[in-house]
């Protein structure tokens, strides 16, 4: 049912928007994780059951399989810092390229580090991780907001939130971190569903 609803979702926001398409930052985590599969699965299902011919026509473009169309309709971006672990790039890049998606990769070190130092300059001290853990976690992911939204606006694509239910209700999140975005497939389910919905895709939709 969430399937069900959520790439019926998906579909009819992208066609009633004329959007191009969906773009998403993909950490490597559950959370874009799914996101990614929903978005891959919306494209199986709506092209199985309109036809290449009216699934085109109702997006406005032009595309007859689904490695074209999930290419064009899915851009993933791997966001690094220098705090990142090889392990969920890979996880990042596997997931994309197992689905078919557009997959770019960048560091973000630069726009954390010059945020870090007007902040320092401000405060006349340097900022440590004894005294400033939240704060300099919260950068790494807000500075990773304006690049993605970028993207997505140059591409004329809805950029796709990544928070779910669990983390917003506890506050572990970042506002205008992984809240940044324009629609938020994952907001109404919490984390343990998630967690429980990728395995029932993995073994059920051959993902």
């Amino acid at each position: 049912e969430f399937t069900q609803a959520t790439t019926l979702a998906l579909f009819d926001y992208l066609r009633k928007s004329k959007s191009r398409g969906f773009v998403l930052s993909l950490s490597g985590g559950a959370d874009s994780s799914c996101c990614a599969i929903i978005v891959t699965e919306m494209i199986r299902r709506a092209s199985t059951q309109l036809g290449w011919g009216r699934f085109s026509e109702l997006l406005n473009i032009n595309v007859k399989s689904e490695k074209e169309a999930i290419q064009l309709l899915l851009t993933c971006a791997y966001q690094g810092t220098r705090n990142s672990s090889a392990k969920t790039f890979e996880a990042a890049k596997t997931l994309a390229e197992s689905v078919g998606a557009s997959f770019h990769h960048w560091q973000v070190d630069e726009e954390v580090d010059s945020y870090t130092s007007k902040i320092e300059r401000v405060l006349n001290r340097p900022l440590n991780w004894d005294k400033d853990d939240i704060a300099l976690q919260n950068i790494q992911a807000r500075s990773r907001s304006p690049i993605i939204w970028m993207l997505a606006n140059i591409k004329q694509a809805i950029l796709l939130t990544t928070s779910n239910r669990s983390e917003g209700g506890v506050g572990y999140t970042t506002m205008d971190g992984d809240t940044s975005g324009s629609l938020a497939p994952i907001a109404g389910v919490d984390k343990p569903f998630i967690i429980q919905w990728l395995k029932w895709a993995e073994k059920n939709l051959g993902y």
